[in-house]
């Protein structure tokens, strides 16, 4: 058996990094394994976005999903482990550039919070995503950590499990 073979990335592997670019940026970037246009999908309707959003592990799930993508609509999030002590994300929509751009704001941590632009780049059939968010301040990133941030690697593969549901789906 051969070790070193099973610790080299398979083709097929993606893997998500996450970035300190600066004081105030925050960057985290992931291929997926799906055209634009399905992992866009998967972003904007909520009956898709419920299905992955909220990483498993936590033993949380998205309560409810309220998005309205357009420029100037909004969404809200409501998730926890039960009815009493829900936690929430809310904020409105800047930019809705189908199926290559999101720009929102994160409004629940009133001034502190950032704003958020995911892109998809898709190349041959498989989509480059970059999540990339910039805070007011580096004492609001500070603050915010990369604990949210770190959590997307799982939430980004239950991401990858319902986009191969999906392209399926769509075969």
């Amino acid at each position: 058996m051969d070790e070193t073979r099973a610790n080299e990335p398979t083709p097929m592997q993606n893997r998500t990094t996450v970035e300190r670019k600066s004081d105030r940026e925050l960057v985290v970037t992931r291929s997926f394994d799906a055209p634009a246009r399905i992992v866009f999908e998967a972003w904007t309707k909520p009956e898709l976005f419920k299905q992955w959003w909220v990483p498993k592990s936590m033993g949380m799930f998205l309560r409810s999903c309220e998005m309205d993508v357009r420029v100037g609509g909004g969404y809200r999030l409501v998730f926890g482990h039960d009815d009493s002590h829900p936690a929430e994300f809310f904020g409105r929509y800047l930019e809705v550039t189908p199926p290559s751009r999101l720009v929102w704001t994160n409004d629940e941590g009133g001034d502190g919070g950032p704003v958020t632009t995911v892109t998809f780049e898709e190349k041959g059939g498989k989509t480059l995503l970059v999540m990339h968010e910039v805070y007011p301040s580096k004492e609001a990133l500070d603050a915010a950590g990369t604990g949210a941030a770190d959590a997307m690697a799982e939430t980004f593969g239950q991401l990858d499990e319902l986009l191969a549901t999906l392209r399926h789906g769509a075969a």
